[in-house]
């Protein structure tokens, strides 16, 4: 099939708007989730499946996704991703009843994956001058998605029912996928090899023992049986996988790139950026509408609430482009390291200024404003040292990071919250101490952001320099070898 030419900026934002709707699936259900008991017939417990299911599918495909990115095509896996999404939305719409929409659920996360293929795809594609404000967008989409999710599918609920918010994914999905054929032709760059089996089904195991403990503690209980033997096999899996993925000649990850130093200090502060972003809407969302006898809440109706939120997740697409333009003057460390400085100074106001409504929407945008510019740097710093046979896959482990930044972070909030309550006629709510403490964590958790980048070291090898770099070949070190390139010229 015959593909249009087309300007790079339609490139761009087909890209981006793909991101977007995959995206909103993390929060598409959390509107429904007091009425999903009765809808379907299930417990509030059984109901809650529905978000950790697309958690699960969306962190598991990433990794592997991108890998095959990399090596089968990235065009292919970008519609990959989107198919299996616009499937599981039609299946969700079709089914009716708690198994049928489980399964689209989860097939709704593995659309999560995109992101960091679409991010590959602008890097081979768009011009250089392009590049830069392409991967801020796209980088962005994980937090606009997810912040504009919640207002977005509470009213499409409120007016059209809940079939709605999947046959309306499932439209999107189908003309994004049609778009997608006549606009975008496959990269030029691909690295053919063995995909990493053993390696992925590790990985797998790792990874759904990991983030179903943080999914379900709070109602299994952090000290039951199932969260402390999923943790145990986790960690066993883990050690199994890291020997096992040195030793692949063509691995699942190629850990000697992603322990290269600027790579692994970026991912590291990646995952507290994640945690104080997610760690902003659980906030504001009690804020809002929590009741004023709390000493806190403001007690705004849901769908009032909702829209009090959607500024926050504009300021992530409108400042984007501001952030492509420090990306060029300054580069991605200084980038970085200002956006967890405005989340963690924004944190810290907070702590202060929570009285009224003005205040707590001004709070939301302002932690929007420094997660755009902090997720704009992320990838083009993992690029500045990855391979390019490696670019998907390692902005699939960087997107993986921050994913587990955001599990880790609705685990811990949940925890504070329920530990600190207060009851306001018969209804249990968090405390003002809970609120304060949960604000405490986002300065502290954006301060270790800070910190890690503040060691990222700044590479003046060249690009092509890092591609001519061997990777992943049994007894290469090439870590080793860019860390003899690195130069410290300062924080």
């Amino acid at each position: 099939m015959s593909v249009l030419r087309v300007p790079s900026w339609v490139t761009m934002g087909v890209l981006t708007l793909c991101g977007m709707v995959v995206s909103l699936q993390q929060t598409l259900v959390i509107p429904l989730l007091p009425d999903l008991p009765s809808i379907l017939d299930v417990s509030a417990g059984d109901a809650s499946w529905l978000v950790t299911a697309t958690l699960l599918t969306g962190a598991v495909a990433t990794p592997i996704v991108s890998r095959m990115a990399d090596m089968y095509g990235k065009r292919r896996m970008l519609l990959l991703a989107l198919s299996v999404m616009t499937v599981g939305s039609l299946i969700a719409a079709l089914g009716g009843n708690f198994a049928s929409m489980l399964i689209g659920r989860a097939m709704q996360g593995f659309g999560t994956s995109l992101i960091p293929v679409g991010m590959s795809v602008m890097r081979d594609q768009l011009p250089k001058e392009k590049l830069s404000g392409g991967i801020a967008l796209m980088s962005a989409t994980l937090g606009i998605g997810s912040a504009l999710g919640l207002p977005l599918s509470g009213v499409l609920y409120s007016a059209f029912g809940w079939t709605s918010l999947f046959w309306s994914t499932a439209l999107v999905g189908a003309i994004l996928i049609a778009v997608l054929l006549l606009v975008l032709d496959e990269s030029g760059q691909r690295f053919p090899g063995r995909f990493d089996i053993p390696g992925a089904l590790v990985l797998t195991v790792v990874l759904v023992s990991l983030l179903l403990p943080l999914s379900k503690g709070a109602s299994w209980g952090w000290a039951s049986g199932q969260v402390i033997g999923l943790a145990a096999l986790s960690a066993v899996s883990l050690a199994i996988w890291v020997p096992l993925q040195l030793r692949t000649r063509e691995p699942m990850v190629n850990l000697r790139t992603a322990f290269r130093r600027p790579i692994l200090l970026t991912n590291v502060s990646s995952y507290f950026v994640g945690f104080s972003m997610f760690l902003n809407s659980l906030v504001t969302t009690q804020e809002l509408q929590v009741p004023t006898e709390t000493g806190y809440g403001l007690a705004l109706p849901v769908a009032v609430a909702g829209l009090a939120m959607v500024p926050g997740g504009l300021m992530m697409l409108v400042f984007s482009p501001v952030s492509s333009r420090m990306l060029n003057r300054w580069g991605g460390k200084p980038t970085l390291l200002l956006g967890g400085a405005v989340m963690g100074l924004t944190y810290l106001w907070r702590m202060f200024n929570n009285d009224a409504v003005w205040e707590v929407m001004l709070g939301n945008m302002s932690v929007s404003v420094g997660s755009a510019i902090a997720f704009a740097a992320m990838p083009t710093l993992i690029m500045a040292s990855a391979p390019r046979r490696e670019t998907a896959s390692a902005n699939g482990l960087n997107t993986l990071v921050r994913s587990l930044g955001t599990s880790s972070s609705s685990a811990v909030t949940a925890l504070v919250f329920a530990s600190l309550t207060v009851t306001v006629d018969g209804a249990v709510f968090p405390s003002g101490e809970a609120m304060t403490l949960a604000l405490f964590l986002g300065l502290a958790v954006c301060t270790a952001s800070v910190l890690f980048a503040a060691f990222i070291p700044v590479r003046r090898d060249t690009e092509e320099e890092a591609d001519a770099t061997p990777s992943g070949a049994a007894g290469a070190d090439p870590a080793h070898r860019a860390g003899e390139n690195e130069e410290q010229v300062g924080s």
